[in-house]
């Protein structure tokens, strides 16, 4: 069933996405969120490739996210693993694109995460 909410955030992202667009040395950044997990994904929009992904489930997180204080945290631990494989892949900025969602609560946290680790948004 199609809800006003979902219909909502759809035109929401369609409009974040007309504005937001990443390349290779400045990918976009976007945030999936479900209810009981976070994804985060570095995208090249000129060559069409995931340059980089990171989610509440990803193996070097699952030691961590164990001590993390609820979903908030796990978010931000995200953000900052995201960061720190970005370096590695010598990326030091992004453009953030929070698909629709309210600048707010987890997705806040992925990208206070994200700025923690280093990259300039």
């Amino acid at each position: 069933m199609i809800t006003k909410k979902s219909v909502t955030r759809e035109r929401s992202k369609q409009k974040i996405r007309k504005k937001i667009f990443g390349t290779a040395e400045k990918p976009r950044l976007t945030v999936y969120r479900s209810l009981s997990h976070i994804y985060t994904q570095l995208i090249d929009d000129e060559a069409g490739k995931t340059l980089l992904a990171v989610s509440t489930k990803s193996a070097e997180l699952a030691e961590q996210l164990k001590a993390a204080p609820g979903k908030v945290g796990k978010s931000k631990l995200v953000g900052m693993l995201l960061a720190k494989k970005a370096i590695e892949q010598n990326i030091k900025t992004a453009v953030f694109d929070r698909n629709g969602y309210q600048y707010h609560g987890r997705i806040k946290a992925v990208a206070e995460g994200v700025r923690e680790g280093g990259i300039v948004m």
